[in-house]
């Protein structure tokens, strides 16, 4: 309760410190200009901490969902392709067949997320081992990320590599509300209903069988976390680009805060994911004037560090 508590105050610290930081400009408009300081305050970065908050609890909760269907802590929606593969289908959509509008760009990354998933599924199988699962999700990443390249060199505007670019490295800068609530909206909705999972996923970890025994059907669950997932991440995909490494860390702490319980680890994941994306958010505004610290680059240098220890902790609990 109380390591709950800690993650809730620390949220909302962090949710103030994004509307006010840096404070200084701000201040300096609010003395200038009232409104105009209202304006910078709801129109700018009120989007953007809404978004870390929504985008950080998808890829938690979607992590917890998937590390617990593969029964796999080193599965999450990045390294499994399902956020490359999401970025292929809006890439595809907007650059190649030139639909640009906001509908369409998420349904794009909806099905290429879709697709990265069913093609994990396919490749290594439901529960899949740690070598397995590190292979396939890599091979798929890296089919995804070539196919990108090409979708950008193919599309029709000389000017797609450059415009493509923020946002393939994520972020969250100059967002409106509209597009906050286009991410955040099938985000909430994804993450409740994989939160009503949670007891299917639990009895999972006895296996297939005896989850098929408790009443529980196998194979629907895999489909709704399949599709669940794609949708929550792939509508935050489709306004933010993608951002690695979240859906990783925050589950592994939410099972030490529910004792080991995957099913049950959604939803403090969520918390904590959210909690990780928005102080990373705040890390890229330290960046010198001028310059634009993409937030998948903070994550990444976070992310891929601990999964580095992540994966030589697995080896020396098997070695032992």
């Amino acid at each position: 309760m109380t390591a709950r508590l800690l993650v809730g105050v620390a949220l909302a610290a962090l949710f103030g410190a994004s509307l006010l930081l840096p404070i200084a400009p701000l201040a300096d408009l609010f003395a200038q200009d009232r409104a105009l300081g209202l304006a910078v305050l709801t129109e700018l970065r009120l989007p953007r901490v809404l978004l870390a908050i929504a985008y950080g609890a998808m890829l938690g909760a979607s992590g917890a969902a998937i590390q617990a269907l593969f029964a796999n802590p080193l599965a999450s929606p990045d390294l499994t392709g399902t956020t490359s593969g999401a970025a292929l289908g809006a890439v595809v959509i907007t650059y190649l067949f030139g639909l640009t509008s906001p509908l369409a760009h998420a349904l794009g990354a909806v099905g290429g997320a879709i697709g990265a998933l069913l093609l994990l599924l396919a490749l290594a199988g439901p529960r899949a081992e740690t070598a397995t699962l590190l292979l396939s999700g890599l091979a798929i990443s890296a089919l995804s990320g070539a196919l990108t390249t090409l979708a950008l060199a193919l599309a029709p505007s000389p000017f797609a590599f450059y415009d493509a670019y923020e946002w393939l490295l994520g972020s969250l800068v100059d967002r409106s509300l509209g597009q906050a609530a286009f991410a955040a909206i099938p985000a909430v909705i994804a993450i409740a209903l994989l939160a009503r999972l949670a007891r299917p996923l639990d009895s999972l970890t006895l296996g297939e069988e005896v989850a098929q025994s408790l009443g529980h059907d196998v194979r629907r669950l895999r489909l709704q976390i399949v599709c669940l997932s794609a949708i929550g991440v792939g509508a935050c995909v489709a306004v933010c680009g993608a951002i690695g490494f979240i859906g990783l860390i925050a589950p592994i702490f939410a099972r030490r805060l529910r004792r080991g319980h995957p099913g049950r680890a959604i939803l403090p994941a969520a918390a904590i994911g959210a909690l990780l994306l928005t102080a990373a958010d705040l890390v890229t505004r330290e960046a010198p004037l001028g310059r634009v610290l993409p937030i998948g680059v903070v994550t990444a240098l976070i992310g891929a560090p601990f999964f580095l220890w992540l994966v030589a902790h697995m080896r020396w609990r098997l070695s032992r």
